[in-house]
């Protein structure tokens, strides 16, 4: 959009940017297209964690919300392809000729990965605050998000995925020191209490339940004799 001045005075033009230009800058990480931010992006989080962190210091949630949004319908979309070649699955034999399963894995998929990666950005910030970040929630949800690239881009990859899901593990860190200005020690410290005390939690509720199924089981056919 452009101004002229009034008769009499000195003949200039005045350019304003193009609000569309500054919608899309948004979303930039480089002044390139969406798609392509998008992909340097991706290829910075996982190869370049570090450099990409610096650089994503300033990104707010209209940048962070929908990067998220796109990996986890790739995430969703990829592992429902994945869940057609579970044809020795018998689930997967009974339900529609196996045609519902890939259905069903994409919307679990897809409303679990959303729901766990608030969850545990909440319970994860808990320990960040407590070890001394203070940047604020919106910090550590960044750090979770953009660290969670390699699970949610590669890791439906069977076996090789586990290797995709530590090195997200990793990022985690390297975000919450980056994001939030602390050591690196700090930083392992709050993910790994993080992810420690649900596992150990989960890991005692298994131990519990297969105890007491063992117990029922064995006693049952000592009741029966009787």
């Amino acid at each position: 959009m452009w101004y002229r001045p009034s008769p009499g005075k000195m003949s200039a033009i005045v350019y304003r940017s193009s609000p569309d230009r500054r919608i899309l800058n948004k979303f930039e990480l480089y002044p390139v297209s969406m798609l392509d931010s998008f992909v340097e992006k991706v290829k910075g989080f996982i190869l370049n964690p570090g450099e990409t962190f610096q650089k994503s210091k300033a990104d707010d949630l209209e940048t962070v919300l929908p990067y998220f949004a796109i990996i986890v319908l790739i995430n969703a979309i990829l592992s429902a392809i994945v869940s057609l070649f579970w044809e020795a699955n018998p689930m997967y034999k009974s339900m529609m000729g196996g045609v519902a399963v890939p259905i069903l894995v994409f919307f679990i998929v897809l409303v679990a990965e959303f729901i766990f990666t608030l969850i545990f950005a909440a319970w994860l910030h808990l320990w960040v605050y407590i070890v001394g970040g203070r940047k604020g929630i919106g910090e550590t949800m960044k750090a979770v998000i953009y660290g969670s690239t390699p699970s949610m881009l590669l890791g439906w990859i069977p076996i090789l995925g586990i290797i995709f899901a530590l090195w997200s593990i990793v990022l985690w860190a390297l975000g919450v020191r980056d994001l939030h200005e602390i050591s690196t020690g700090k930083a392992i410290a709050a993910v790994v209490i993080a992810i420690l005390i649900p596992l150990v939690i989960i890991l005692l509720l298994a131990a519990y339940l297969l105890t007491s199924y063992m117990t029922v089981t064995a006693v049952s056919p000592a009741a029966m004799m009787e």
